[in-house]
């Protein structure tokens, strides 16, 4: 049963009715890669953009820690906002920045917003994880999204940080593009909400993930 429609249960094969005003959206079948990380690059960008171009989203949202990914929505930055969401200065050591200024530069010369910030499922709470030991509810949120593998817990994640920026608007629906440690093999079309209201992003459609993630 379609959650915003009480009455929409087959009867006798039937196909459910429809309220006024209710909307069908069709989204092409979900596409499943045999394996995670960034050997699905290429094909994640390309069902990106076709799910954008079908959807008429005029946002795409990717994660891109040293800007590659990034560069392959050049094209399309043309027609659409991209925003390029790297890692926290100091992810990998601390004070260490992933992505040069050079490439900063390049990008934004070609329309790309390109945001630098705290993680938002993982922050000052992993601060205290990691000092203390245990695991705060951001955490496990986090954790509970990697049911879905790590690229779509990254799209939900860049998402909320990219409204939090102000970089995409408030209630629509934009498409986000995650991987699993580099590269991209996960993509979302959801309405993310901002971080103090995180709980209330809606996922719309899965457009592609790994099988084994």
């Amino acid at each position: 049963m379609c959650e915003c429609c009480e009455d929409c249960s087959k009867e006798d094969g039937a196909l459910p009715t429809l309220p006024l005003g209710h909307r069908m959206r069709q989204q092409k079948n979900m596409s499943v890669f045999p394996d995670k990380g960034p050997a699905n690059t290429e094909n994640a960008v390309r069902l990106a953009i076709e799910a954008a171009r079908q959807h008429n989203i005029g946002h795409i949202v990717v994660a891109s820690n040293t800007g590659s990914t990034a560069r392959l929505f050049l094209e399309e930055a043309k027609n659409r906002h991209i925003v390029c969401v790297t890692h926290a200065c100091g992810f990998r050591a601390p004070g260490e920045m992933e992505i040069s200024r050079e490439e900063r530069a390049l990008l934004q010369a070609r329309g790309v917003d390109v945001l630098t910030t705290t993680h938002v499922l993982s922050g000052a709470e992993r601060g205290l994880s990691r000092r203390f030991q245990g695991i705060g509810p951001v955490e496990v949120m986090a954790r509970t999204l990697y049911m879905l593998g790590q690229g779509a817990k990254v799209c939900v994640e860049i998402a909320v940080m990219a409204l939090d920026a102000g970089l995409i608007p408030y209630g629509e629906d934009i498409v986000a593009v995650g991987g699993t440690g580099r590269g991209a093999d996960s993509v979302l079309i959801l309405a993310p909400s901002h971080a103090s209201s995180i709980l209330e992003t809606r996922i719309r459609a899965i457009v592609c993930k790994p099988w084994d993630c």
